[in-house]
């Protein structure tokens, strides 16, 4: 009865919650200006990707570095059939696009949702030799599937526009689509991770024979995350291309893994509040620090901006947060409501502290 009345208590406050970031979300997207939206978009895709990415590094224990090709094959795909046939037209210039492409235009949702659907299949296809690695073998493979993703679109001109990218792509997302999905996706990750099968896939993490051995398939749960972190991180991939406008297989590099790879081991592998609180903050400082690229004047005396300096200093402040945080932020606990109201209370909770 008390585990009833509490679930029921966490219900409420989570739905108090969703309507009040709701609001803000609403008064956010018609108040604020394009640049602020844009990072404000940016910490809610860079959400998603975290999560899909802790998925399978953080609960499954899989060392996997090809969220970049999985974000590609979302982003071409969302861009390639939101893309108005004018806007098709003066993209492929030079050689046209292939049929029945070049006619094509669905609206932004089915097509966020093939994108992320047509990286779970090539995950999945990929996944049952790949996932037989272990460690740093499993982690080369997956890093060399993105790079062929990668050196494919280059070369496949007639589908990607090649080097050339496609521009023009349209603006479709928001704050509504951003944070909506990436709502979605944590709602869909934590129920996933309160099951059975994510038991099993802790489990996994923690000892693949002890697990085996238990009775638990392995091919079946790895492939399970591998697949499902890969859908999220094609559904990132579309919204990331909708956003900015421009695509091009240089933009899919190894960097656009090691900064999602950056977000987890920062906020705790296997930690779901570690991940969406170290994707904003890994977002705007990124944004805050970019002064430093530029000519600063302190009044007495001017500073020549130096490109790259940026970099260097959030790099410094990220290895002092690790070595004061060896296992992230949040290490693999999660921030509870019993832990947010005994900060509000004077007495003490009976069962409160932090989840593990």
């Amino acid at each position: 009865m008390n585990k009833k009345f509490k679930l029921s208590n966490n219900m409420k406050l989570n739905i108090l919650l969703l309507l009040i970031l709701t609001v803000i979300i609403i008064i956010a997207q018609e108040n604020l200006d394009e640049y602020k939206l844009r990072i404000l978009n940016l910490c809610a895709i860079y959400t998603i990707l975290g999560l899909s990415l802790n998925l399978i590094n953080g609960f499954t224990g899989l060392f996997s570095l090809g969220h970049a090709g999985f974000m590609a094959i979302g982003a071409y795909t969302t861009a390639l059939l939101t893309m108005p046939i004018a806007v098709k037209e003066k993209n492929f210039f030079m050689v046209p696009l292939i049929s029945p492409l070049d006619k094509i235009v669905w609206p932004f949702l089915p097509s966020l949702l093939l994108g992320g659907a047509l990286a779970a299949i090539v995950a999945f296809l990929i996944g049952a030799p790949v996932l037989r690695l272990k460690g740093d073998y499993l982690a080369i493979a997956t890093l060399g599937f993105s790079e062929i993703i990668r050196v494919i679109f280059t070369n496949t001109q007639r589908l990607t526009n090649g080097a050339l990218g496609l521009k023009d792509i349209p603006n479709k997302t928001n704050l509504y689509w951003s944070f909506g999905i990436a709502i979605l996706t944590l709602i869909i990750i934590v129920s996933l991770i309160n099951s059975s099968y994510g038991r099993a896939l802790k489990a996994i993490r923690e000892d693949e024979i002890a697990a085996e051995n238990m009775g638990i398939n392995l091919f079946k749960h790895k492939i399970l995350a591998f697949t499902m972190g890969a859908f999220f991180a094609g559904i990132g991939g579309g919204l990331l291309g909708n956003l900015i406008g421009t695509i091009d297989p240089l933009m899919f590099r190894f960097f656009l893994t090691y900064n999602i790879l950056l977000i987890i081991v920062l906020g705790g592998m296997g930690s779901i509040t570690g991940t969406i609180v170290s994707s904003f903050i890994i977002t705007i400082s990124m944004e805050v620090l970019r002064f430093l690229d530029e000519r600063i004047n302190l009044g007495f005396v001017t500073i020549k901006g130096i490109p790259g300096l940026r970099m260097v200093i959030f790099s410094l402040l990220l290895m002092v947060v690790i070595l004061f945080f060896r296992n992230g932020l949040m290490g693999a606990k999660e921030l509870t409501w019993e832990v947010v109201l005994k900060r509000f209370s004077k007495k003490p909770l009976s069962k409160g502290g932090i989840q593990q």
